[in-house]
């Protein structure tokens, strides 16, 4: 969904999960983030992995942002005021970046700067069997040079990722005023898997880890258990069982649901993670039940993983509501149980415009818009 510059974003459907909730007072930012943006190459239809000393050709290809756009791309297109707080070189991959994620995702760009002299870090990603193997080239930015705010906007909500050892003031900053704080977090290198390593943690909300990474920051040996201990360090614990699906704790009231999986054709799990904190946070905003909040979750999730890219296959809701009207009629599933577990769509869906599988337009760098 990229446009030339200057012209306006061209959107699905218009949602907005939070229409109900909304009054005069509230910030103009649903949620805020920050982080590093990636060039994405991805190259698709691969048969196999690469072979040392051969040629592979890939029978697609796409490009698009990658890093913290996967997760802000997600939010926008559940139909969240997302700003984005990132630094953008100033070669042809960070214009082209910025154009698709400020004119085609309407993302507030605001908080982010062009560095002179800075190039764009890129990945290249190839999908094959499900799987995907990526390299990435990058550098770190150069400081702000005083063009970013000191302090991050006024937001109903900001996503952090946190790290070992690693300390943020913005998080801090943005809880203060009034934001929840949504966590999600990486691969320990260091081994030691230590909760009083992730400063941040007791400012969030929710923390969001795979099942993996919970059972070794809680020493447990069980998903489920590890979520409770981590419920007693925030208001929302909830692990993500990979193709079981998911389990969360309400660390105030002690409610917890777990949710299955949808089973779906996987062709790239790229982003699928930052998808499904996306579906979480819409939910949460929204003030659905928890177990509500799980499912949709788990629902975008499975839906972007049946598409190549990390942002490129974050849906709309054009695209939920086509799969639910699909779903329904589909003879390999329960319909009582479909409606009993995704009924709370029904007052958010947009009527489907397109039959399913909808088939998102790739992007790629290089074409310039024509003059009508």
């Amino acid at each position: 969904m990229t446009t030339a510059r200057g012209e306006q974003p061209q959107h699905d459907a218009e949602v907005d999960p939070l229409e109900r909730l909304r009054e005069p007072t509230d910030p103009a930012c649903d949620v805020f983030l920050t982080g590093t943006v990636f060039l994405d190459i991805i190259f698709t239809g691969l048969d196999s992995a690469p072979v040392r000393g051969t040629e592979s050709w890939a029978r697609g290809m796409g490009s698009s942002p990658g890093g913290v756009a996967n997760m802000a791309t997600a939010l926008a297109r559940l139909g969240l005021r997302t700003s984005l707080a990132a630094a953008f070189g100033d070669d042809h991959y960070g214009e082209y970046c910025w154009d698709a994620l400020e004119q085609g995702e309407g993302i507030d760009l605001s908080f982010s700067r062009t560095v002179p002299g800075w190039h764009s870090p890129v990945t290249v990603s190839m999908a094959y069997e499900g799987e995907r193997t990526m390299v990435s080239h990058g550098h770190e930015a150069p400081p702000s040079d005083g063009a970013l705010p000191a302090y991050p906007p006024h937001a109903r909500a900001a996503v952090a990722s946190l790290a070992p050892g690693r300390s943020e003031e913005w998080v801090a900053q943005a809880a203060r005023a009034g934001a929840e704080v949504f966590a999600d977090v990486g691969w320990d290198d260091t081994g030691r898997w230590d909760l009083a390593a992730l400063p941040d943690l007791e400012h969030c909300e929710a923390f969001l880890p795979n099942a993996a990474e919970a059972m070794r920051y809680t020493r447990t040996d069980c998903p489920r258990a590890a979520a409770r201990a981590l419920a007693d360090k925030v208001r929302y614990a909830v692990v993500t069982l990979g193709a079981e699906g998911a389990y969360a704790v309400d660390g105030a009231t002690g409610e917890t649901a777990e949710v299955p999986a949808i089973q779906v054709s996987a062709l790239d799990p790229t982003g699928a993670g930052d998808v499904f904190v996306a579906g979480f946070v819409t939910g949460t905003l929204a003030g659905w039940p928890l177990a509500d909040r799980l499912a949709f979750a788990g629902l975008t999730a499975a839906l972007s993983v049946q598409e190549f890219g990390g942002s490129l296959s974050a849906p709309t809701w054009d695209e939920i509501a086509a799969w639910w009207q699909r779903a329904q009629g589909d003879a390999r599933q329960d319909p009582e149980a479909l409606r009993g577990r995704y009924a709370f769509l029904e007052h958010l869906l947009p009527a489907p415009a397109r039959p399913w599988p909808l088939r998102r337009a790739v992007p790629t760098i290089g074409f310039r818009a024509t003059a009508s």
